[in-house]
């Protein structure tokens, strides 16, 4: 049988934080760290998984998938919905090696979902485009794993480009690839070394939040009102106003963000990222003190245009915008600092 390899890059989230599963805008860019996989058919319907991720080796039969709370359920998510549609396909072994960081906020889980459906695509010949996979890799986090995602973690790794931000409106997944002037800028993450889950309760509560919201607004996703309307309203409890705000406000914040880009206004896209944090810190309540921390100490160095949380927050990483030729020395201080601070220990991912 033929070995098909596939590989989906990790993304990093410029600006544009839990508005996709509220029908809103994104823009992420594809990070070098990636997950590679290895894919053999077989003739049964076995499927057997090797790798030195969480849980190590594991094997299941196709028919039979059973959440594990170990990597190989995004293998099993991913079998179960196709097989279920009808597409064809049998067991495979699967080799899965990955640079992407779980818990930092990068999309480890859905770089494993894209790359696995990408090399069952290959093996199986399956009538699916890139935007099929992303949809397929959602139902995989918001069905198998329990993990109530937007798409755009998926869409990003399965689209995104390096140098190019992917302005992407979840709701009809209509994209723009915006370049990103990196002869200008240089792009930081950074893994606070605080791990965050997706699947886990305050993710799912903050979305809950907003489903809230809508009904108190009456309308089907907060992309469908405004600051005007959020704020004058009487109808929104106390913590659902502020949830609605900030996903108003960083929609905005994103097609600001994308005509900053543009224009090439750094200085405004960084002043755009540091909002974007405070909105997260205070209205969404989805960061720490330890990423507070981190953009802080960002704030601090000279040659930055702005830094954030980036991902699913209570964790994970933050992206920074510096100075060209800035990146290295800036990331390099604020992880030492940060030592010098608190017990976890930051690990610079990009910096340049």
């Amino acid at each position: 049988m033929k070995t098909i390899e596939a590989i989906s890059n990790g993304r990093v989230n410029l600006i544009g934080e839990h508005t996709d599963y509220n029908d809103g805008w994104v823009l992420p860019t594809a990070i070098p760290q990636a997950t590679r996989v290895r894919l053999t058919p077989r003739e049964d319907m076995m499927v057997i998984g090797r790798t030195a991720l969480r849980g190590g080796d594991e094997r299941y039969e196709i028919g039979s998938e059973r959440a594990r709370a170990v990597w190989i359920d995004y293998v099993q998510g991913a079998t179960k919905i196709l097989h279920e549609e009808g597409h064809p396909i049998k067991g495979f072994e699967i080799e899965v090696a990955s640079t992407v960081p779980t818990g930092s906020g990068l999309s480890s889980s859905a770089a494993l979902e894209v790359a696995t459906l990408k090399a069952l695509r290959e093996a199986y010949a399956l009538k699916l485009d890139d935007p099929e996979l992303a949809r397929i890799g959602q139902r995989i986090e918001n069905e198998f794993v329990g993990a109530r995602v937007g798409i755009m973690d998926q869409m990003a790794c399965a689209l995104a480009r390096f140098g190019e931000a992917l302005f992407l409106d979840t709701k009809s997944l209509e994209f723009e690839r915006i370049k990103i002037p990196m002869d200008e800028l240089g792009l930081i993450v950074i893994n606070s070394g605080v791990v965050h889950s997706n699947s886990g309760g305050d993710y799912n509560t903050r979305r809950a939040e907003c489903e809230k919201a809508c009904a108190q607004l009456g309308i089907p996703s907060l992309r469908h009102t405004s600051i005007e309307e959020v704020e004058s309203s009487r109808n929104l409890g106390p913590t659902e106003k502020k949830r609605a705000r900030h996903v108003v406000t960083e929609n905005a914040r994103v097609h600001a963000a994308v005509a900053a880009l543009k224009k090439g206004d750094l200085a405004t896209l960084g002043r755009l990222f540091y909002e974007s944090h405070a909105s997260m810190r205070d209205d969404y309540a989805v960061s720490v003190q330890e990423i507070d921390l981190l953009v802080e100490l960002c704030r601090e160095q000279t040659g930055v245009f702005g830094a954030r949380l980036t991902g699913g927050g209570f964790g994970g990483s933050i992206v920074a915008l510096a100075e060209k030729g800035r990146g290295g020395a800036v990331a390099r201080e604020v992880v030492a600092r940060y030592g010098a601070k608190v017990s976890t220990r930051a690990t610079i991912l990009v910096s340049e």
